[in-house]
């Protein structure tokens, strides 16, 4: 089965020939339908990966393919018809209601200064109901908590009715019940038959949602594979840089570091919701 999105040596650059070289000959390939959590220590890369799945950065080398065919079969505003992206967070400039917020998903289907549709209210109104957060939609942004804000980005990513959802670092700074929020929405998502990838450097969360798990560091993929085949001791302990052990709690690995204990992780029960 030809995988909806395939990285081929993948290479790219900061500044230029001479710069950094946040990705070395990165390969991979993403199954439809599914949850992929990609996985590595700060600096490893993953940001720059989002940004070339999403076409928003162009590799220094190696080919990107969307469903077969390569990126450069696609104009910018097809791509953006197909791929979505949830930011870690973003600075609304102006106080833009929720529901005018989540209509900016639909600019990859206006033309210019065209004002939205009636098609485009009811795909809004659509993703406001999907992310369950319907009740919202007069607030102002700059009203909302964390939390609120990070499901209106998810909400406005979906108007744009992607096959392919990108989040980075999704439960980033948000509190035991948000975070939760958000690895349910996750998994519903994937049920309704979106294609989930996000990333994350807690190999537990990870482990709680993702069905495969891209390891990487310095750019390289160390592992790609199940779930359980990713999060073991030897291959997450090489990813890191430190001996660590996974032990299973309720059919989930966790992952324990020499300074932490079981009692420290947080409540499965909690977090899945």
């Amino acid at each position: 089965m030809t995988p909806i999105l395939s990285l081929h040596d993948l290479h790219f650059r900061y500044d230029g020939p001479q710069g950094r070289e946040a990705l070395a000959g990165l390969s991979l390939a993403l199954t439809a339908g599914t949850i992929t959590a990609i996985l590595g220590p700060n600096g490893a890369g993953k940001t720059t990966l989002l940004h070339t799945m999403l076409g928003r950065l162009r590799p220094t080398a190696g080919e990107i393919r969307f469903e077969g065919r390569p990126f450069s079969a696609y104009s910018r505003r097809e791509l953006s018809r197909r791929i979505g992206l949830v930011p870690q967070s973003e600075h609304a400039a102006f106080e833009f209601s929720v529901l005018d917020y989540v209509l900016l998903g639909r600019t990859p289907y206006l033309g210019l200064l065209e004002v939205p549709r009636e098609e485009d209210y009811r795909a809004a109104e659509k993703a406001l109901a999907t992310v369950g957060i319907a009740h919202l939609r007069d607030r102002t942004v700059t009203t909302l908590s964390g939390g609120e804000r990070q499901m209106v980005m998810v909400a406005r990513a979906l108007a744009q009715r992607p096959r392919l959802l990108l989040l980075d670092e999704p439960t980033a700074h948000l509190d035991l019940s948000n975070r939760g929020r958000i690895l349910g929405l996750m998994g519903r998502l994937r049920d309704e038959g979106f294609t989930v990838v996000f990333t994350t450097h807690d190999p537990n969360i990870a482990a709680l949602v993702a069905d495969e798990v891209i390891l990487i560091r310095r750019g390289r993929v160390l592992h790609s594979g199940p779930r359980d085949e990713a999060l073991t001791a030897d291959r997450l302990g090489e990813t890191y840089g430190l001996p660590v052990r996974v032990v299973q709690v309720d059919g989930h690995p966790i992952v324990l570091t020499q300074e932490t204990s079981l009692s420290d992780e947080v409540d499965l029960d909690a977090q899945l919701g």
